[in-house]
């Protein structure tokens, strides 16, 4: 368990675009406002749900981009609307993480804060819960900063990596970090899951405020300067136009390169509950049902010796015939086909359309 004394709150960013997820994903509604799995829930809310085991809904922190504040209202309203944190730009992870721990440290003082992608799935939700408990009580034991590894099934391209020490912190199931590593490809993702030391970077993290704050200080001054202006805006009259002056003129910068990668004493928890990151239409295939063929299907589709496909349709009828490692996606204004092992360069369309200046399919 954590530090009783330390409030545990939780930061989801929701702030993301899913354009490997077009043409369902728009900017307008990206994948984590979107049921991807056939069950009503959106990875939004599996994602609140998930957290909820742990932290009350008071102590949730969404952080999103200003035009899905309604979206965030209208599916979490269980969440204060005071903890709806928004974005005046685009300015990736770093910048994100430091507007909630600001906001946080000013309400909280130096609380513990699980921080959680809004677009992620989980299997195993009670395990995770575990998981994410220990980290929340590793990093106020050790004061430092605590990932939430992935222990690997195979040998995924698609994914950074996490190499970590083979010694125990204390018999705790904690380990420090050795470096992180870029995506690789199939040869060298094959050693890393054969070699046992490696995991799959979630994207999930564990501090307190105080550690993250200062670990800005040191490794982003320029994004430090303004968290503090941020901080000591946060619940007067002032924050809101302090955050549309300040925000903007803060680097984008992920949290992994900008600041996990340069600190010295870095520490892991690996974890398996049926993680995946649903980065692209293939790994609905993973993660969702599908049928004895191992086609996805959503909508009405009727198929004939067809396998291994993804099909997400929309108020027409999807026919397909004698296909194999395909996707379809249908809408009202836009098709895509596409062969599943290409499906990471759905994003090329999206900026193909953004150049030729078609912002109405985006």
């Amino acid at each position: 368990m954590q530090n009783p004394n330390l409030p545990l709150t939780a930061v989801i960013m929701a702030g993301g675009k899913g354009e490997r997820f077009w043409p369902k994903s728009r900017v307008r509604c990206p994948k984590q406002f979107l049921s991807l799995t056939g069950d009503g829930e959106t990875m939004l809310q599996k994602t609140f749900k998930r957290i909820s085991r742990l932290v009350p809904p008071e102590q949730v922190y969404v952080v999103t981009n200003g035009e899905y504040m309604d979206l965030v209202k209208s599916q979490l309203p269980e969440v204060p609307e005071s903890n709806l944190l928004r974005e005046p730009a685009a300015r990736n992870t770093a910048p994100c993480i430091a507007l909630a721990a600001a906001v946080i440290a000013k309400r909280c003082g130096d609380a513990l804060m699980l921080v959680l992608p809004a677009d992620h799935l989980v299997r195993h939700e009670p395990i995770c819960a575990d998981v994410l408990e220990r980290a929340a009580a590793a990093a106020a034991e050790k004061d430092a900063m605590v990932t939430i590894g992935i222990t690997p099934t195979y040998p995924e391209t698609g994914y950074g990596y996490i190499a970590f020490s083979d010694a125990d912190s204390g018999g705790t199931g904690v380990y420090e970090v050795d470096c992180f590593k870029e995506k690789p490809d199939l040869e060298t993702a094959r050693q890393y899951v054969e070699s046992g030391n490696y995991l799959w970077n979630s994207g999930m993290f564990a501090w307190k405020a105080s550690t993250y704050l200062k670990a800005i200080r040191e490794h982003l001054p320029a994004v430090a300067d303004i968290t503090d202006r941020l901080q000591e805006a946060c619940d007067t009259p002032g924050f809101e136009k302090t955050l549309l002056e300040q925000f903007p003129q803060m680097p984008s910068i992920s949290v992994d390169f900008g600041v996990l990668e340069h600190e010295k004493t870095l520490y892991t928890i690996p974890g398996s509950f049926g993680w995946d990151d649903v980065g692209s239409w293939p790994s609905l295939r993973r993660v969702a049902r599908t049928d004895t063929n191992g086609n996805y299907r959503d909508g009405d589709v009727v198929t004939f010796g067809t396998k291994n496909c993804v099909f997400s349709g929309g108020k027409r009828l999807i026919a397909a015939i004698g296909l194999d490692h395909i996707i379809v996606v249908d809408t009202d204004d836009a098709l895509l086909v596409c062969d599943v092992d290409a499906a990471q360069n759905v994003k090329k369309i999206t900026e193909m359309l953004r150049e030729q200046g078609r912002g109405e399919l985006l």
